[in-house]
Protein backbone atom coordinates (compact mmCIF):
# COMPACT_ATOMS: atom_id res chain seq x y z
CA UNK A 1 0.00 0.00 0.00
CA UNK A 2 3.01 2.09 0.96
CA UNK A 3 4.58 1.73 -2.26
CA UNK A 4 1.08 2.52 -4.25
CA UNK A 5 1.00 5.66 -2.24
CA UNK A 6 4.25 7.22 -3.31
CA UNK A 7 3.73 6.42 -7.00
CA UNK A 8 0.61 7.43 -7.14
CA UNK A 9 2.13 10.74 -5.96
CA UNK A 10 4.24 10.96 -8.51
CA UNK A 11 1.49 10.98 -11.37
CA UNK A 12 0.71 14.80 -11.17
CA UNK A 13 4.39 15.39 -11.54
CA UNK A 14 4.21 13.02 -14.59
CA UNK A 15 1.44 15.10 -15.84
CA UNK A 16 3.02 18.31 -15.52
CA UNK A 17 6.23 17.77 -16.61
CA UNK A 18 5.01 17.36 -20.63
CA UNK A 19 7.34 20.23 -22.19
CA UNK A 20 6.01 20.53 -25.99
CA UNK A 21 4.04 19.06 -28.26
CA UNK A 22 3.55 18.66 -31.80
CA UNK A 23 1.68 17.17 -34.68
CA UNK A 24 2.92 15.89 -37.60
CA UNK A 25 1.39 15.07 -41.01
CA UNK A 26 1.80 15.48 -44.67
CA UNK A 27 0.97 18.93 -46.60
CA UNK A 28 -2.41 18.12 -48.03
CA UNK A 29 -2.77 15.06 -46.45
CA UNK A 30 -5.70 13.98 -45.25
CA UNK A 31 -4.73 11.42 -42.39
CA UNK A 32 -7.10 7.96 -41.02
CA UNK A 33 -4.46 7.43 -38.57
CA UNK A 34 -2.58 9.20 -35.49
CA UNK A 35 0.09 7.97 -33.84
CA UNK A 36 0.86 9.19 -30.04
CA UNK A 37 4.76 9.56 -29.62
CA UNK A 38 6.06 10.03 -26.11
CA UNK A 39 9.64 10.12 -26.08
CA UNK A 40 12.45 12.22 -24.40
CA UNK A 41 14.18 13.41 -27.47
CA UNK A 42 13.68 17.18 -28.56
CA UNK A 43 11.18 17.70 -30.95
CA UNK A 44 13.55 19.57 -33.00
CA UNK A 45 16.20 17.07 -33.39
CA UNK A 46 13.61 14.04 -34.37
CA UNK A 47 11.48 16.96 -36.83
CA UNK A 48 13.53 16.02 -39.94
CA UNK A 49 12.41 12.04 -39.56
CA UNK A 50 9.27 12.36 -38.91
CA UNK A 51 8.47 14.66 -41.73
CA UNK A 52 10.32 12.41 -43.91
CA UNK A 53 8.15 9.43 -41.98
CA UNK A 54 4.83 11.46 -43.08
CA UNK A 55 5.52 12.26 -46.10
CA UNK A 56 6.17 8.43 -46.86
CA UNK A 57 2.90 7.67 -45.17
CA UNK A 58 0.61 10.18 -45.64
CA UNK A 59 -2.37 8.38 -43.93
CA UNK A 60 -0.23 8.64 -41.02
CA UNK A 61 -0.30 11.37 -38.79
CA UNK A 62 1.66 12.04 -35.45
CA UNK A 63 1.53 13.51 -32.22
CA UNK A 64 4.58 14.20 -30.65
CA UNK A 65 4.94 14.53 -26.88
CA UNK A 66 8.09 15.64 -25.52
CA UNK A 67 8.87 14.54 -21.89
CA UNK A 68 11.73 14.12 -18.97
CA UNK A 69 13.03 10.91 -18.71
CA UNK A 70 11.81 10.65 -15.22
CA UNK A 71 8.41 11.59 -15.97
CA UNK A 72 7.85 9.57 -19.13
CA UNK A 73 8.74 6.74 -16.86
CA UNK A 74 6.12 7.67 -14.24
CA UNK A 75 3.56 8.01 -17.05
CA UNK A 76 4.26 4.87 -19.07
CA UNK A 77 3.88 3.29 -16.00
CA UNK A 78 0.42 4.60 -15.36
CA UNK A 79 -0.68 4.04 -18.62
CA UNK A 80 0.45 0.84 -18.06
CA UNK A 81 -1.52 -0.17 -15.47
CA UNK A 82 -4.76 1.54 -16.96
CA UNK A 83 -4.26 4.83 -14.59
CA UNK A 84 -4.12 7.28 -18.12
CA UNK A 85 -4.48 7.08 -21.36
CA UNK A 86 -1.50 5.29 -23.02
CA UNK A 87 0.65 6.32 -25.92
CA UNK A 88 1.18 4.24 -28.90
CA UNK A 89 5.34 4.91 -28.80
CA UNK A 90 7.64 5.48 -25.46
CA UNK A 91 10.50 6.61 -26.46
CA UNK A 92 13.82 6.86 -24.19
CA UNK A 93 17.11 7.62 -23.71
CA UNK A 94 16.09 6.38 -19.46
CA UNK A 95 17.27 2.94 -21.23
CA UNK A 96 17.20 1.48 -17.77
CA UNK A 97 13.91 2.95 -17.13
CA UNK A 98 12.88 1.11 -20.34
CA UNK A 99 13.85 -2.27 -19.21
CA UNK A 100 12.58 -1.79 -16.23
CA UNK A 101 9.12 -1.12 -18.12
CA UNK A 102 9.46 -4.30 -20.33
CA UNK A 103 10.17 -6.57 -17.30
CA UNK A 104 6.73 -5.06 -15.78
CA UNK A 105 5.09 -6.82 -18.93
CA UNK A 106 4.22 -3.22 -20.12
CA UNK A 107 5.26 -3.64 -23.86
CA UNK A 108 4.11 -5.49 -26.66
CA UNK A 109 5.87 -7.22 -28.90
CA UNK A 110 6.79 -7.16 -32.87
CA UNK A 111 9.79 -8.88 -35.12
CA UNK A 112 10.47 -8.07 -38.46
CA UNK A 113 13.37 -8.29 -40.98
CA UNK A 114 14.67 -5.09 -39.87
CA UNK A 115 13.86 -5.55 -35.86
CA UNK A 116 15.73 -9.26 -36.75
CA UNK A 117 18.73 -7.55 -38.24
CA UNK A 118 19.59 -5.64 -34.94
CA UNK A 119 22.64 -6.45 -33.16
CA UNK A 120 21.82 -8.50 -29.53
CA UNK A 121 23.21 -5.17 -27.58
CA UNK A 122 20.43 -3.21 -29.29
CA UNK A 123 17.25 -5.29 -28.54
CA UNK A 124 15.78 -7.40 -25.84
CA UNK A 125 12.82 -9.92 -25.79
CA UNK A 126 11.31 -8.41 -29.43
CA UNK A 127 9.47 -5.59 -27.34
CA UNK A 128 12.56 -3.25 -26.93
CA UNK A 129 14.92 -1.81 -29.43
CA UNK A 130 17.25 0.84 -29.33
CA UNK A 131 16.98 3.39 -32.18
CA UNK A 132 19.82 5.57 -32.27
CA UNK A 133 23.48 5.29 -31.31
CA UNK A 134 24.99 8.64 -29.16
CA UNK A 135 28.12 9.51 -27.43
CA UNK A 136 28.51 10.90 -23.39
CA UNK A 137 31.09 12.89 -24.10
CA UNK A 138 32.98 16.26 -22.51
CA UNK A 139 32.81 19.14 -23.44
CA UNK A 140 34.71 22.51 -22.63
CA UNK A 141 34.68 26.22 -23.18
CA UNK A 142 37.63 26.57 -26.41
CA UNK A 143 38.12 29.97 -25.89
CA UNK A 144 38.23 29.64 -21.80
CA UNK A 145 39.69 26.50 -21.39
CA UNK A 146 44.05 26.16 -22.33
CA UNK A 147 44.11 23.73 -24.99
CA UNK A 148 46.61 21.48 -23.00
CA UNK A 149 43.80 21.22 -19.79
CA UNK A 150 41.07 19.70 -21.97
CA UNK A 151 40.64 16.66 -20.33
CA UNK A 152 40.90 13.70 -23.14
CA UNK A 153 40.41 11.46 -20.37
CA UNK A 154 38.67 10.85 -16.79
CA UNK A 155 42.09 11.11 -15.39
CA UNK A 156 43.33 14.16 -16.77
CA UNK A 157 39.63 15.40 -15.48
CA UNK A 158 40.86 14.59 -12.46
CA UNK A 159 44.08 16.04 -12.36
CA UNK A 160 42.63 19.68 -13.61
CA UNK A 161 39.70 18.95 -10.52
CA UNK A 162 42.78 18.44 -7.75
CA UNK A 163 45.23 21.49 -8.86
CA UNK A 164 45.38 22.94 -5.49
CA UNK A 165 44.92 26.40 -7.24
CA UNK A 166 42.65 24.92 -9.72
CA UNK A 167 40.77 27.62 -12.03
CA UNK A 168 37.94 25.53 -12.70
CA UNK A 169 36.13 25.89 -8.68
CA UNK A 170 32.65 26.16 -9.55
CA UNK A 171 33.00 25.76 -13.11
CA UNK A 172 32.41 22.51 -13.68
CA UNK A 173 29.04 20.85 -14.78
CA UNK A 174 27.42 17.68 -15.09
CA UNK A 175 23.83 16.00 -15.12
CA UNK A 176 21.91 15.74 -11.94
CA UNK A 177 21.24 11.90 -11.40
CA UNK A 178 18.03 12.63 -9.29
CA UNK A 179 16.71 15.17 -11.74
CA UNK A 180 17.74 13.33 -15.08
CA UNK A 181 17.07 9.83 -15.70
CA UNK A 182 19.47 9.83 -18.35
CA UNK A 183 22.13 11.36 -15.66
CA UNK A 184 21.44 8.91 -13.56
CA UNK A 185 21.97 5.88 -16.20
CA UNK A 186 25.52 7.70 -17.14
CA UNK A 187 26.83 7.90 -13.51
CA UNK A 188 25.25 4.70 -13.01
CA UNK A 189 27.07 2.89 -15.65
CA UNK A 190 30.31 5.02 -14.77
CA UNK A 191 30.37 3.65 -11.42
CA UNK A 192 30.72 -0.16 -13.20
CA UNK A 193 32.79 0.73 -15.57
CA UNK A 194 35.20 2.95 -14.12
CA UNK A 195 38.28 2.65 -11.26
CA UNK A 196 37.77 6.71 -11.56
CA UNK A 197 34.24 6.85 -10.08
CA UNK A 198 35.01 7.18 -6.91
CA UNK A 199 37.44 10.29 -7.77
CA UNK A 200 35.33 12.09 -9.70
CA UNK A 201 32.74 12.53 -6.95
CA UNK A 202 35.77 13.80 -4.86
CA UNK A 203 36.94 15.79 -7.18
CA UNK A 204 33.07 16.98 -7.91
CA UNK A 205 33.01 18.05 -4.41
CA UNK A 206 36.32 19.44 -4.10
CA UNK A 207 35.44 22.01 -7.02
CA UNK A 208 32.10 23.06 -6.13
CA UNK A 209 30.80 21.57 -9.53
CA UNK A 210 27.57 21.63 -10.62
CA UNK A 211 24.68 19.51 -11.44
CA UNK A 212 21.59 20.19 -12.95
CA UNK A 213 18.87 18.53 -14.81
CA UNK A 214 19.24 18.99 -18.81
CA UNK A 215 21.51 19.33 -22.04
CA UNK A 216 20.07 22.46 -23.33
CA UNK A 217 21.17 24.15 -19.71
CA UNK A 218 24.65 22.67 -19.57
CA UNK A 219 25.64 23.05 -23.21
CA UNK A 220 24.52 26.84 -22.92
CA UNK A 221 26.15 27.31 -19.79
CA UNK A 222 29.58 25.89 -21.38
CA UNK A 223 29.40 28.16 -24.55
CA UNK A 224 28.69 31.26 -22.22
CA UNK A 225 31.85 30.66 -19.78
CA UNK A 226 28.96 30.38 -16.82
CA UNK A 227 31.02 26.66 -16.84
CA UNK A 228 34.01 26.15 -18.19
CA UNK A 229 33.97 22.11 -18.61
CA UNK A 230 30.62 19.45 -18.47
CA UNK A 231 31.12 16.19 -18.19
CA UNK A 232 28.70 12.75 -19.43
CA UNK A 233 26.78 15.50 -22.05
CA UNK A 234 24.75 13.97 -24.95
CA UNK A 235 26.99 14.41 -27.43
CA UNK A 236 24.08 14.01 -29.87
CA UNK A 237 22.39 17.41 -28.55
CA UNK A 238 26.07 19.66 -28.78
CA UNK A 239 26.24 18.42 -32.33
CA UNK A 240 22.82 19.01 -32.71
CA UNK A 241 23.23 23.15 -32.85
CA UNK A 242 27.04 23.72 -33.09
CA UNK A 243 28.69 26.33 -31.27
CA UNK A 244 32.38 27.77 -32.54
CA UNK A 245 33.93 27.73 -28.80
CA UNK A 246 32.49 24.49 -27.54
CA UNK A 247 34.95 21.81 -27.81
CA UNK A 248 33.79 18.10 -28.21
CA UNK A 249 36.10 15.42 -26.83
CA UNK A 250 35.63 11.45 -26.82
CA UNK A 251 37.08 9.98 -23.40
CA UNK A 252 40.23 7.96 -24.69
CA UNK A 253 39.74 5.70 -21.75
CA UNK A 254 36.19 5.13 -22.78
CA UNK A 255 32.83 6.14 -24.02
CA UNK A 256 29.57 5.49 -23.52
CA UNK A 257 27.44 5.00 -26.41
CA UNK A 258 23.41 5.42 -25.92
CA UNK A 259 21.16 3.42 -28.31
CA UNK A 260 17.74 5.34 -26.83
CA UNK A 261 15.10 2.58 -26.64
CA UNK A 262 11.68 2.26 -28.20
CA UNK A 263 8.94 0.46 -27.14
CA UNK A 264 5.40 -0.29 -28.39
CA UNK A 265 2.88 -0.06 -25.07
CA UNK A 266 0.97 -3.26 -24.78
CA UNK A 267 -1.90 -1.07 -23.99
CA UNK A 268 -1.31 1.39 -27.18
CA UNK A 269 -4.02 2.17 -29.50
CA UNK A 270 -2.42 1.74 -32.43
CA UNK A 271 -0.12 -0.47 -32.31
CA UNK A 272 -0.17 -1.16 -36.42
CA UNK A 273 1.20 2.19 -36.84
CA UNK A 274 3.62 2.15 -34.23
CA UNK A 275 5.24 -0.72 -35.76
CA UNK A 276 5.39 1.24 -39.48
CA UNK A 277 7.17 4.01 -37.72
CA UNK A 278 9.89 1.45 -35.71
CA UNK A 279 10.59 0.20 -39.29
CA UNK A 280 11.08 3.22 -41.12
CA UNK A 281 13.17 4.39 -37.86
CA UNK A 282 15.66 1.08 -38.18
CA UNK A 283 15.31 1.41 -42.20
CA UNK A 284 18.89 3.00 -43.93
CA UNK A 285 16.40 5.85 -44.91
CA UNK A 286 15.66 6.59 -40.88
CA UNK A 287 18.77 5.82 -39.95
CA UNK A 288 20.53 8.30 -42.58
CA UNK A 289 18.20 10.66 -41.36
CA UNK A 290 18.86 10.32 -37.69
CA UNK A 291 22.85 10.17 -38.20
CA UNK A 292 22.61 13.47 -40.43
CA UNK A 293 20.84 14.76 -37.09
CA UNK A 294 23.74 13.09 -35.26
CA UNK A 295 21.60 10.81 -33.35
CA UNK A 296 23.51 8.08 -34.58
CA UNK A 297 27.48 8.22 -34.50
CA UNK A 298 29.88 5.64 -36.30
CA UNK A 299 31.85 5.54 -33.29
CA UNK A 300 35.24 4.82 -35.62
CA UNK A 301 34.21 7.86 -38.09
CA UNK A 302 37.38 10.58 -38.58
CA UNK A 303 35.33 12.74 -36.01
CA UNK A 304 35.20 10.35 -32.98
CA UNK A 305 38.22 8.31 -34.02
CA UNK A 306 37.26 5.82 -30.98
CA UNK A 307 39.27 3.06 -30.72
CA UNK A 308 37.16 -0.63 -30.72
CA UNK A 309 38.61 -0.93 -27.28
CA UNK A 310 37.02 2.71 -26.27
CA UNK A 311 33.87 1.81 -26.91
CA UNK A 312 31.46 0.85 -24.36
CA UNK A 313 27.84 0.52 -25.79
CA UNK A 314 25.12 0.44 -23.05
CA UNK A 315 23.41 -2.72 -23.82
CA UNK A 316 19.25 -3.41 -24.22
CA UNK A 317 19.42 -5.98 -21.84
CA UNK A 318 18.52 -7.29 -17.77
CA UNK A 319 21.70 -6.07 -16.45
CA UNK A 320 19.98 -2.40 -16.37
CA UNK A 321 17.74 -3.70 -14.12
CA UNK A 322 20.34 -3.51 -11.40
CA UNK A 323 20.20 0.67 -11.58
CA UNK A 324 16.77 0.30 -11.05
CA UNK A 325 16.80 -1.86 -8.02
CA UNK A 326 15.36 0.38 -5.00
CA UNK A 327 18.19 -0.24 -2.28
CA UNK A 328 20.76 -0.16 -4.62
CA UNK A 329 19.66 3.50 -6.59
CA UNK A 330 19.04 4.32 -2.57
CA UNK A 331 22.87 4.05 -1.78
CA UNK A 332 23.91 5.54 -4.87
CA UNK A 333 22.10 8.46 -4.75
CA UNK A 334 22.66 9.15 -1.10
CA UNK A 335 26.61 8.55 -2.17
CA UNK A 336 25.62 11.45 -4.79
CA UNK A 337 23.78 13.70 -2.48
CA UNK A 338 26.77 13.68 -0.10
CA UNK A 339 28.77 15.34 -2.96
CA UNK A 340 26.57 17.70 -4.65
CA UNK A 341 23.81 18.16 -2.27
CA UNK A 342 19.68 17.62 -1.83
CA UNK A 343 17.56 18.29 -5.13
CA UNK A 344 16.52 21.70 -5.49
CA UNK A 345 12.87 22.34 -4.34
CA UNK A 346 10.95 21.38 -7.84
CA UNK A 347 13.21 18.40 -8.36
CA UNK A 348 12.09 14.46 -8.26
CA UNK A 349 12.73 11.14 -8.23
CA UNK A 350 11.97 8.13 -10.74
CA UNK A 351 9.04 6.24 -9.53
CA UNK A 352 10.02 3.38 -7.39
Amino acid sequence: MIRAALFALLLPLSVSAQEAVQSFAAPAATPDTEIIVRSTTDIAVLTPALNAFVALYPGISITYEQWGSNALYADSRAACEGQIPPADVVFSSGVHQMVDLVNRACASPYVSEITRALPASRTWRDELWGITLEPAVIIYNTALVPAEDAPTTRFALLDLMRRAETPYRGKIATYDVEASGLGFLFAFMDSLEATTFGGLLEGFARTNSVATCCSAEIIDGVASGEYLIAYNVLGSYVSSVPRENIGVIHPDDYTLLLSRAYMIPKTARNKDGAEVLLDFLLSDAGQNILAAGNLVQRPDSDETALSESAQRPIAIDPKLLVAMDRHRRTRFVGQWRSTFGALPAGGFLSAP
